[in-house]
């Protein structure tokens, strides 16, 4: 099983992923970790980006094309694979057909996991961490039960992200829209685009998803 997983930042994206690679023994190729693995070990491809990104340079669909299939051939064929964050463009919906088809695997679906801009907002910017034990909270959906205590250990001292703010918020929605733009219509005329309420709880975001897998 082979599959896209799309969906803005905070949609629960990796989550579900994680999930996907617990449960189905599924790799996850995201392509920033890759990149950033690939160059601390020093194999081929690594060193290539590596000389590409020292020269404040782009890295090539080639080269993450060939990270892709390196990649590719380490896991085997195993649980099949999640693409996170590849492909972007249509040159590199193409390029992963092929490197898919040269190793005797297909492409099953494109899972989007949909969003409400609004409540988006909402559930990021809600979110804050004790700075003692790292326990998540959130204004709305998970409050401490004493105000201003940790549930956990008690600590007063607590923590929110400077990027989770609702403009930023909005601009990551903006980007993923653009860059999901141009791939969406490709795999949706081949019909193997499904798309997920990502608002609902991550639980029942997983059920949707696996029932997608299974062919429910």
């Amino acid at each position: 099983m082979n599959i896209i997983l799309l969906g803005p930042p905070g949609a629960g994206k990796g989550t579900q992923a994680q999930r996907l690679v617990a449960e189905r023994g599924m790799v996850q190729l995201s392509t920033g970790d890759m990149l950033r693995a690939a160059v601390k070990a020093g194999t081929p491809v690594g060193l290539q980006a590596k000389a590409v990104m020292d020269a404040g340079e782009l890295v090539s669909d080639a080269i993450v094309s060939a990270l892709i299939g390196e990649r590719l051939d380490e896991a085997g064929a195993t649980g099949g694979a999640i693409f996170d964050g590849y492909p972007r463009t249509a040159a590199q919906a193409e390029a992963l057909d092929l490197l898919l088809d040269e190793r005797g695997r297909a492409l099953d679906y494109v899972i989007e996991l949909e969003v409400d801009e609004e409540a988006l907002v909402e559930r990021i910017t809600g979110r804050f961490t004790c700075a003692n034990c790292g326990a998540g909270y959130h204004d709305s959906f998970k409050p401490t039960a004493v105000e201003g205590v940790c549930d956990v250990c008690g600590a007063t001292e607590f923590k929110r992200r400077p990027d989770d703010n609702a403009e930023t918020v909005r601009t990551r929605m903006a980007e993923y829209r653009a860059k999901t733009a141009p791939i969406l219509p490709i795999y949706e005329a081949r019909g193997l685009v499904r798309r997920v309420d990502g608002m609902a709880d991550m639980a029942e975001v997983g059920q949707a998803i696996a029932g997608i897998l299974d062919g429910r």
